[in-house]
């Protein structure tokens, strides 16, 4: 019996295999595997003029992310802007960062809106009296990803049934635990590949917008890629002004241990003098 169901298991994987493969093609129907032999209806087939094809529906599962940094004149009163416009165009607001240094006001935003309102929000998001520093937009089809897995996933069903017939007709325990184990493989590669499918699908429903704007602050110093000669020369004697004080302030903080070093110094060079006198008192 135990080498009977390994047999079969051996089969179902054969099956698994083409079943996944029937699954692939692009209008939805399956694929016979066939012999490859061309028979005479098909040798008819291709000499008859074809017609053109019907529209088909392709199900495109895209992933667009952007991003998008600006500089504003008032943070606060753009982030309000910001949370309008998404909910506006039907999105939300997956994360939110906030961050203020003596430089600048910045806010960190992760936005996701539906893919069919991306491009009109990339468009309104800037508005008026912004300064465009970054824009970048990316995209991933994820269509075949999606279509694929979905096949593997129904593989994976079918065979999970075959088992639990297998399950009902085992007769001792030692066929019982082993095509349990089996089945729990199935159901954890099947639940890994229904949770891909619902991450894929729910990315490619609402695009991501990476948003980054901050408001400048008195003295604030926009980043420069290539320094001119002097400003690198100030900069270096900066560092290294900062350097010396920063040697100071720890200089300063071990204070106890440079005292104990001096006494030992000290102590150590009068012990070799009482040496040195005792051992020639003529001197």
């Amino acid at each position: 019996m135990l080498a009977t169901m390994q047999d079969n298991a051996v089969k179902l994987k054969t099956d698994e295999s083409k079943f996944a493969l029937t699954e692939k093609s692009t209008d939805g129907n399956k694929i016979p595997l066939g012999n490859g032999k061309q028979s005479p209806v098909d040798s008819v087939a291709q000499q008859t003029p074809l017609k053109p094809p019907a529209k088909v529906d392709w199900d495109k599962k895209i992933i667009k992310t952007a991003t998008l940094k600006l500089e504003v004149k008032n943070s606060k009163n753009y982030g309000e802007t910001v949370h309008k416009t998404v909910k506006q165009f039907g999105g939300y607001v997956a994360q939110e960062e906030n961050n203020l240094t003596d430089e600048k006001s910045e806010t960190i935003i992760s936005i996701k809106v539906p893919v069919d309102q991306f491009e009109d929000m990339m468009n309104q998001l800037p508005g008026t009296d912004v300064k465009v520093l970054e824009r970048k937009i990316t995209t991933e089809d994820v269509t075949g990803e999606i279509v694929d897995t979905r096949s593997r996933l129904e593989a994976k069903k079918q065979m999970r049934l075959k088992y639990l017939e297998f399950l009902k007709q085992s007769k001792n325990m030692e066929e019982v635990l082993q095509v349990q184990s089996e089945i729990n493989s199935i159901q954890e590669e099947i639940e890994s590949a229904a949770g891909r499918v619902e991450y894929l699908s729910h990315q490619s429903v609402f695009s991501t917008i990476n948003l980054t704007f901050y408001e400048p602050l008195p003295g604030f110093k926009p980043d420069n890629d290539s320094p001119s000669f002097l400003g690198r020369v100030s900069n270096a004697f900066k560092s290294g002004g900062k350097w010396c004080a920063e040697l100071f302030v720890a200089l300063i903080s071990i204070w106890p241990l440079l005292l104990i070093i001096f006494a030992g110094i000290f102590l150590l060079r009068r012990s070799r003098a009482i040496k040195a006198i005792r051992s020639n008192p003529q001197a």
